[in-house]
């Protein structure tokens, strides 16, 4: 008669002997999802009221940018000062915590030297403003709820007039609080003529996320729809890209399949 075959146990380890892992599996898995797919970043002034709040935390989708996927006109951009529109802009030190936290993505970003803004123009677009507006892009005048009240689409001053042509690679940009927003108009003396380019582009914001009271999404406004190509044409339809939670639950399935089969 055989020996009966006998199994050991494993030992089940201690929660305070697995918790610095897990401590360290959320540290790197923050700082991937930094990195590759959303990051927070603090507003810091009225430029774009009333869409936007100063002090309001938005999170930015910079998964996109990774599929050749480049801004389209009506999106709340964040981007890096193209030519020192900040100038000598004083800016407070961040503590070692809150950069250790923003370099990780647990705290809006410490760089101030970022700046957060709407496409109004893409490559090839032309736009124009004239005495207080509308504001036209490619000859069709846009109609901007979005803009803040009492303020005027586009302003009677020497900024505020302008007919450009954006080259390729590069956007337009405007704050929607457009009395109190030192945005393209005012930089087309710069080395870049007031457009940004699409490399300085960290990501679109999508969310509100903080305040709580203040949670909503930042989607394209309909007026964007209406508007022609350069060449007078629709806009193709732009390649879909991959969905960040889509990619999230595809990376996430296999650990949990391999979490239940190892009884952990």
């Amino acid at each position: 008669m055989g020996r009966g075959r006998t199994t050991k146990a494993k030992k089940k380890r201690p929660f305070w002997v697995e918790l610095p892992l897990l401590i360290g599996i959320a540290l790197v898995l923050a700082l991937l999802i930094k990195t590759f797919l959303l990051q927070a970043f603090s507003i810091p002034s009225n430029s774009m009221q009333n869409t936007l709040q100063t002090g309001d935390r938005v999170l930015v989708d910079k998964l996109t940018p990774w599929f050749g996927s480049e801004p389209e006109r009506g999106e709340v951009i964040v981007f890096h000062d193209p030519a020192d529109w900040l100038g000598d802009m004083p800016v407070s030190e961040p503590t070692t915590v809150r950069k250790v936290l923003s370099f990780i993505g647990l705290m809006p970003s410490a760089e101030e030297k970022d700046l957060i803004k709407r496409v109004i123009g893409v490559g090839g677009d032309t736009v124009e403003c004239s005495g207080t507006g509308p504001l036209k892009v490619n000859g069709t005048a846009l109609d901007e709820p979005y803009v803040f009240p009492g303020n005027t689409p586009c302003t009677d001053d020497a900024g505020g007039r302008f007919k450009v042509t954006v080259p390729e690679g590069r956007l337009w940009v405007m704050g929607d609080h457009r009395q109190a927003s030192e945005d393209s108009r005012y930089h087309q003396d710069d080395s870049t003529k007031g457009m940004v380019p699409v490399d300085e582009v960290v990501g679109r914001a999508v969310v509100i996320a903080w305040p709580v009271d203040r949670w909503n999404t930042l989607p394209v406004p309909d007026t964007f729809d209406k508007v022609p190509s350069a060449a007078g044409q629709p806009d193709p339809v732009a390649a879909p890209v991959p969905d960040p939670a889509g990619l999230a639950l595809v990376v996430a399935a296999p650990l949990l399949v391999m979490r239940r089969r190892t009884g952990r």
